[in-house]
């Protein structure tokens, strides 16, 4: 079934979620129309206000995280805050399972599936914005620029109005799915790395993959999927060349290596088989040009444009998440110059972590907007 013609069969649902991306703006209805209503976005808000660039310290930025930082019992904390249920209830009409229950009570082992942990951490970040906004409504109508960890990107393009919630969702779905079926084509995964300064993580990618060879194995893949933080990267690939990694640590100067829960080698071209499902769903859908800054993880730089959105969405499968890049592209300014408020909205705290490796004057800004119920 084409998404323009699934999601349709929700449009009733739509109204009930449309608070989640409107209310990040400060924008009069009067004054700027809704955004569905719109064929042509104004310029973002941050370039209409200049008084907003003169204090950064009065803006606030989000970030909102990716596969892997899903927990059972996440989304505990969120459910009185309004809209919040009727999310879930929308997303268990577009998934065809009840993905509140699973955020609940799981049972973990289906939770940390590809195709679950997708869709559980996209909610469960736009509800904690819900949170966020009832509790601290400054942070919601301030935020001048947004940034999400691989499948967290399409929760900071919905919070930005550049896509619907319910279709969103449903690109998010088609995704989890395709990556699901990438991983189950050959044995891989996912390796979390710390190194010295001398490490030299390409070059321990090449022996990696030169051991693969030599055990028979056509076309290994063994790259950097993603850059945290200096000397942090998590490297992608077979297993055999994980493998390869984990038992020659210390000779390739790695102080560290753990494999992550992931079901296979995201972000490499493993995934290559999962990008035509997710090209050809990206057209189905409405996509608009953010009205705050997106940054993309392909190269750290913010979207321009519906094309240029699509086009890097796709590219993001099977190339490196520059989560370090992204940063110092928000983070960078001038001597002095203060800093935003930092908001991460979602489970977990791993970006929080990286934020305070990358960049210790930002984190001190950092804010972590609980999902559980441990401080209700």
């Amino acid at each position: 079934m084409r998404a323009s013609r699934f999601v349709s069969m929700f449009a009733a649902s739509r109204g009930k979620v449309k608070p989640l991306f409107s209310l990040s703006r400060t924008l009069s209805s009067a004054e700027h129309p809704p955004a569905e209503s719109r064929s042509v976005l104004p310029e973002p808000a941050e370039e209409r206000s200049p008084s907003r660039r003169k204090d950064p310290s009065g803006c606030s930025v989000f970030l909102f995280p990716g596969q892997g930082s899903q927990f059972v019992g996440m989304a505990r904390g969120l459910l009185k805050y309004p809209n919040v249920r009727e999310m879930f209830s929308v997303a268990q009409k577009i998934l065809g399972y009840d993905l509140l229950s699973l955020c609940l009570e799981g049972p973990e082992q289906e939770l940390m599936k590809t195709v679950h942990c997708q869709p559980a951490v996209f909610v469960t970040s736009l509800a904690a914005v819900e949170r966020l906004h009832q509790e601290n409504p400054k942070a919601t109508e301030t935020c001048v620029a947004a940034a999400g960890f691989s499948v967290g990107e399409f929760a900071a393009l919905v919070f930005s109005g550049s896509m619907n919630f319910a279709e969103a969702l449903y690109v998010v779905k088609v995704r989890a799915e395709a990556m699901q079926k990438a991983s189950e084509l050959v044995p891989s995964g996912m390796l979390s790395v710390t190194g010295r300064p001398q490490a030299q993580y390409k070059y321990a990618c090449l022996q990696a993959k030169e051991h693969c060879k030599s055990l028979g194995i056509e076309d290994p893949v063994c790259s950097v999927a993603n850059y945290l933080f200096p000397d942090g990267r998590v490297i992608a690939g077979h297993q055999e060349a994980l493998d390869f990694l984990q038992h020659n640590a210390s000779r390739l100067q790695f102080t560290r290596t753990k494999l992550l829960p992931v079901s296979g080698a995201f972000h490499t071209e493993l995934m290559r088989t999962a990008t035509e499902p997710l090209r050809e769903v990206l057209k189905q859908v409405e996509v608009r040009r953010p009205e705050i800054k997106v940054y993309s993880n392909v190269d750290g730089k913010r979207y321009m444009n519906e094309s240029h959105l699509r086009r890097q969405l796709v590219k993001q499968l099977v190339t490196p998440v520059k989560w370090e890049q992204t940063l110092h592209e928000i983070y960078e300014r001038t001597q002095g110059e203060k800093f935003p408020h930092t908001y991460e909205v979602g489970p977990g705290k791993h970006l929080g972590a990286t934020l305070k490796r990358c960049n210790r004057k930002a984190f001190i800004s950092y804010t972590h907007v609980e999902v559980s119920a441990y401080e209700d």
